[in-house]
């Protein structure tokens, strides 16, 4: 899981690279350049709080698989709009939104599997190699998604962050969650556990 992330997390800052490149080159205005930052980041304000409610309420790995059909299917559509020459400021921002939004909705759910991956004792050496994973991932994926970048097309970057959802997808699929206890209380609706949140 841990290989499987770091790609993915390499290819999400590929993507970033990518992104601001292909809009500076569609429009010379400073407003959209910043908009590409703010439609990745802005999901997590508004879904992160509920998506750890709903991933505490439904089948993890199933969520995880379906967020991450989601996203591969995002980045898909930009890679192939930009490959075309067809994609625009707007469409390049609606579909960084879109993964931006699976991010938001997937990191919660990815973060609480680490007691389930783990035994007690390790737990801190998880959540250490999980920062590593993190920092490594932002410091190599803008060098490389440069350099594709400078070889290629910002639509190759994408195909290719596409690809990496591929790998998790591939990883979640072939990971057999422990079953849960079964609750003696009530199944919690999403509403109440983010207020109780």
């Amino acid at each position: 899981m841990w290989g499987a992330q770091f790609v993915s997390n390499t290819g999400g800052w590929m993507q970033t690279v990518a992104a601001q490149w292909l809009m500076l080159s569609l429009t010379s205005s400073v407003a959209y350049v910043a908009l590409v930052q703010t439609a990745a980041s802005l999901p997590v304000l508004l879904f992160a709080v509920i998506a750890g409610a709903v991933g505490d309420l439904v089948d993890r790995r199933r969520f995880l698989l379906v967020t991450q059909v989601l996203m591969l299917a995002a980045v898909a559509a930009l890679g192939a709009l930009a490959i075309a020459g067809l994609v625009t400021p707007w469409a390049l921002l609606g579909l960084l939104f879109a993964v931006g939004t699976g991010q938001a909705l997937t990191s919660p759910t990815w973060q609480t599997l680490q007691p389930e991956l783990v035994a007690p004792a390790e737990r801190s050496q998880a959540i250490s190699l999980g920062a590593v994973n993190q920092n490594l991932a932002r410091a190599v994926g803008p060098a490389i998604g440069g350099l594709i970048l400078a070889a290629s097309s910002a639509g190759t970057v994408f195909l290719i962050n596409a690809a990496t959802f591929a790998a998790v997808i591939v990883v979640v699929a072939a990971w057999r969650a422990p079953s849960r206890p079964a609750g003696t209380l009530p199944g919690e609706h999403a509403g109440e556990a983010v207020r109780a949140g």
